[in-house]
């Protein structure tokens, strides 16, 4: 099927496109085109590229028309964040597509309840990011059940691959603290350290969206966990890196108020947004109906994507 992916060059698109290219679609990746795809395939051979600058085309009221224009039996919407954004396309793609889907996030939760969080549990949704997600659900949903729109939304975690920064031990994306791991310097961390984070690999992610383009008749109408099988704590994480290292664990755990200090205020509310969250989501529904099988786990994940960034010198763990 023709297939448009919007946000085609980015962490997951990176590697979405080559599996749908490899399954035998016709695909269209849409994107500002600013960039290269984070890991080179032959198949982003066969792709066709449109350019197109989402912010400044839906501020004119023409995103969703030009996207329509495109003929797509199949829209993915990586980079989707506001219910705007989402009704402006439903409306232009009503009735022309069999299969819209969505990247949202295990942030329309809110904070945990009862753990590993299910789909079906209610949503308390905090902070910008999270209230627009839930609400882009919530919209997708309605328009799927009661007026037939062919939606689906695949919630991710936090996404980690070869290519990109991503949140270290304690939440943040300050590269000095796997310095810390590597060098075996003590390492603070937040209260006792037993928050959680829920990582996926963007290719298990990109694994997600092809199974449920393939599973489309118990797909639609339908929102799936896509994470890790298995959260982690902060302390865990930060235990499991340092012997990665080959070091001894050292932590020192701060009341917050303490810890805050300790870092920049950037550093500390990104921090403060993950533990709120403390998300640990369960993916048994896509497992069960669209045969979800990560091949990560999260420690897996992030040590292959340290890896690559300490091979192509933008991570100096030993500086």
């Amino acid at each position: 099927m023709r297939i448009i992916v919007i946000g085609g060059t980015g962490h997951i698109g990176t590697y979405l496109i080559p599996r749908l290219i490899a399954d035998g679609h016709e695909v269209v990746s849409v994107s500002r085109n600013q960039r290269a795809p984070y890991q080179k395939h032959r198949l982003w051979d066969a792709v066709q590229t449109v350019t197109l600058d989402r912010l400044s085309t839906e501020a004119e009221g023409l995103f969703a028309k030009k996207i329509a224009e495109l003929e797509p039996e199949i829209v993915v919407d990586l980079i989707c964040f506001t219910p705007d954004s989402a009704r402006q396309l439903v409306t232009a793609l009503r009735g022309k597509v069999r299969h819209f889907l969505h990247c949202g996030t295990i942030w329309v939760h809110g904070h945990s309840v009862q753990v590993p969080t299910k789909e079906f549990q209610p949503r308390a949704p905090f902070g910008e990011y999270g209230i627009n997600k839930a609400a882009i659900e919530s919209f997708l949903l309605r328009e799927a059940h009661r007026e037939g729109f062919p939606a689906t939304l695949l919630h991710t975690g936090d996404i980690v691959g070869p290519g990109w920064l991503h949140v270290n031990p304690a939440v943040n994306l300050n590269p000095a603290v796997f310095r810390r791991l590597e060098t075996c310097k003590a390492l603070d961390l937040p209260n006792l350290g037993m928050e959680t984070l829920h990582h996926v690999h963007a290719d298990d992610v990109a694994h997600a969206f092809v199974q449920a383009i393939r599973h489309r008749n118990v797909a639609v109408g339908e929102a799936f966990h896509v994470v890790s099988p298995e959260a982690l704590t902060l302390r865990g994480y930060a235990e499991e890196m340092f012997a990665w290292f080959g070091r001894k664990p050292d932590l020192r755990f701060l009341p917050w108020e303490d810890w805050k200090k300790t870092v920049s205020e950037e550093d500390a509310a990104l921090t403060w947004d993950h533990i709120a969250h403390s998300p640990n989501c369960s993916i048994g529904k896509a497992t069960e109906l669209i045969a979800y099988r990560p091949r990560y786990s999260s420690l897996q994940a992030i040590q292959e994507a340290i890896t690559w960034q300490i091979e192509q010198g933008h991570l100096n763990v030993t500086g």
